[in-house]
């Protein structure tokens, strides 16, 4: 397995709210999309890998799937509580998509609008549902997926981790072949580049080269977002 990670702010933010984790050695690979003001965004995100890492490397030839689902519940504690305690990061969140490989399996905690994507035999299929408004909208036929992409309330979430005490996080499994590549990115990624775009950079190039040239493609077309990318190849 190889596996690489790379943020940019992007072209127009003054900073990076994305924090990301790609750990080989544990087979866990995290990306977390942070919202607030005066930083706070910057810090949803961080506090919630930070959690996710400390309670998965505690683990002791426990289960995985409950250790990381245990793990997204208690980052969804650790952000609102912190949240609580400063004025400055009232109604803090976070996205978060976090993915551990064990035995040939893939399992996925999910809250937010970042996605995870695997590639197999030249196709991709997205893995994880977008928690926003938009997206409910088309999974319930209101609106159609061409406008969607207009829609002035296009990154409204749903649902987001930290914003309260509890959170419904999505949980799901996946088996996992030789040569296929499972990706974790944000949404400053996938509002700007199509999932053939994606599927492209990554099966014709090595994971690192691809990684760049995902963040380079969201950059020349606007950047309008922080930029988080995360490629796996098994």
């Amino acid at each position: 397995m190889i596996g690489f990670g790379l943020t940019d702010k992007g072209l127009v933010r003054k900073s990076n709210e994305d924090s990301y984790l790609c750990c080989l050695r544990r087979q866990l690979f995290v990306v977390a999309d942070g919202m607030g003001g005066h930083a706070a965004g910057e810090v949803a995100s961080k506090l919630a890998i930070q959690t996710i890492n400390t309670r998965l490397n505690q683990k002791n030839n426990s289960d995985i799937s409950s250790d990381l689902y245990q793990a997204a519940l208690e980052a969804n504690t650790k952000v609102y509580e912190f949240s609580q305690e400063k004025s400055e990061y009232t109604g803090m969140g976070t996205t978060l998509t976090a993915m551990a490989i064990e035995n040939g399996r893939a399992y996925i905690a999910h809250v937010g609008d970042s996605r995870a994507y695997l590639i197999r035999k030249g196709e991709i299929n997205l893995l994880t549902k977008d928690h926003s408004l938009v997206s409910e909208l088309v999974r319930c036929g209101q609106i159609s997926t061409e406008d969607a992409e207009s829609h002035p309330q296009k990154h409204m979430l749903t649902r987001a981790l930290g914003t309260g005490p509890i959170v419904q996080v999505d949980f799901l499994e996946c088996e996992v072949d030789d040569d296929d590549y499972l990706v974790l990115c944000t949404d400053g990624l996938t509002n700007l580049v199509s999932e053939q775009l994606i599927k492209d950079a990554i099966i014709n190039n090595d994971i690192k080269t691809g990684t760049v040239k995902l963040i380079n493609l969201a950059l020349e077309l606007g950047g309008h977002d922080n930029i988080t990318v995360i490629i796996v190849r098994i």
